[in-house]
């Protein structure tokens, strides 16, 4: 028989292993070329194998949550010449005429995708009763809907157990993928540098008059600015006077490595998780430059479609939650970084000027250092620095 087995292959540069995520198949289905086999992630992105060749699943290797080698055995599948010949040979589905789907032996094994079975279970129905029109009797979507309509198209709910009195049903979620690989960081992080937070607030009634101007000024020629291409280029400004801040700490060898480039890390909230997709060279960039540039790397990065070098190498994280900002926040620092600056909402509050309340538009930046080798005073200065540009905003493009 030929055979045609699967194997891990190099997904990244240098990759020696990866995690399984999710199974698509399962066996004893028929794929098509290039139909998703099996998601798996390594470090940060993942990735959708396809099936190389057409044909029936025989056996497939590793479960959800496994760590496997490059070159390991993934899918065993049984090339479309063989699985054509079974084809033939298996009993044609027979067709119903009216009445109640006629049932197979419940010995048999019943041919359906994940999908399918994971419907079949809510819906309360048993597939050994539902005739598969599908190849080799393989049962479909259409199929389980047309068993539905054979029984008087009642709704068909999902069965469920009675919980006893006072019970607490718990259900059971295996930690896997990029979802494991974050809280391992977040661990290490945790575990590694002493952190201390410094908060300060940030009048940007000025920053904000600016950028409405220029979304008005350039509406239907340019993307429409957000708060962030300015905050970035206040860091960017910052750092350059406060060049301790910018840097990676190898605290196993005990040398800080100060970067003349600013490489922003962007954390991005995706599917998978919280992501930090790489801005580089934010010196280098306008302020266009960097939000059209930070929306194609928040994009990727959602999409799951981020590279390696995309997802590595910052020098400085900037984390916001946006509108859900909070007043003030704790941000863990992007290890090996020393300092992450996290920004709060905006919002208008009353304060004191020249001895009158007014109102304001205001926002916190809550940011973490890590103390082994950023001072409070340090810490502070920088921070200071990134206020008094974003309060007099036109002090961010004169050099």
């Amino acid at each position: 028989m030929s055979r045609y087995i699967f194997k891990l292959p190099d997904v990244g540069e240098g990759t020696a292993e990866a995690e399984i995520v999710k199974w698509h198949v399962a066996a004893g289905e028929r794929v098509e070329e290039d139909q998703t086999l099996v998601e798996v992630t390594t470090e940060k992105a993942i990735v959708e194998l396809p099936a190389p060749v057409a044909g029936t699943v025989i056996s497939i290797h590793g479960a959800v949550g496994d760590t496997i080698a490059v070159g390991s055995e993934l899918v065993v599948i049984e090339t479309e010449a063989v699985a054509a010949k079974k084809e033939e040979s298996a009993p044609r589905p027979t067709l119903q005429v009216a009445g109640k789907p006629e049932s197979r032996p419940k010995s048999e094994a019943v041919l359906a995708s994940p999908a399918v079975r994971a419907r079949a279970r809510q819906l309360g129905v048993e597939l050994h009763v539902v005739q598969g029109s599908g190849p080799a009797g393989r049962v479909t979507h259409a199929d389980l809907d047309q068993a539905i309509t054979a029984v008087g198209n009642r709704p068909v709910r999902p069965l469920r157990m009675a919980a006893p009195a006072g019970a607490d049903p718990v259900e059971e979620q295996r930690i896997v993928g990029i979802r494991r690989k974050i809280a391992e960081r977040m661990q290490e992080a945790s575990r590694r540098i002493p952190h201390f937070s410094y908060v300060e607030e940030v009048d940007v009634t000025a920053l904000e008059e600016l950028r409405r101007h220029l979304n008005a000024e350039h509406a239907g020629k340019r993307a429409k600015l957000t708060p962030l291409p300015f905050i970035l280029r206040a860091i960017v400004r910052a750092v350059a006077a406060h060049p301790e801040i910018n840097a990676r700490f190898d605290d196993e060898k005990g040398i800080l490595q100060r970067h003349g480039a600013v490489h922003l890390g962007i954390a991005t909230q995706t599917p998978h998780g919280l992501l930090v997709p790489v801005l580089r060279n934010a010196e280098s960039l306008g302020l266009w430059e960097s939000a059209s540039e930070v929306d194609r790397l928040a994009s990727a990065a959602r999409d799951g479609k981020a590279t390696r070098s995309e997802l590595s190498g910052s020098t400085i994280t900037v984390t916001s939650l946006g509108a859900l900002g909070g007043v003030a926040s704790t941000p863990i620092i992007n290890y090996p970084e020393v300092a992450v600056v996290g920004v709060n909402r905006i919002a208008e509050r009353p304060v004191v000027r020249e001895g009158q309340i007014v109102v304001r538009r205001m926002m916190n930046l809550s940011s973490s250092f890590d103390h082994r080798v950023i001072d409070g005073w340090n810490a502070a200065a920088f921070i200071q620095k990134v206020k008094a540009l974003l309060e007099q905003p036109a002090t961010l493009f004169v050099e």
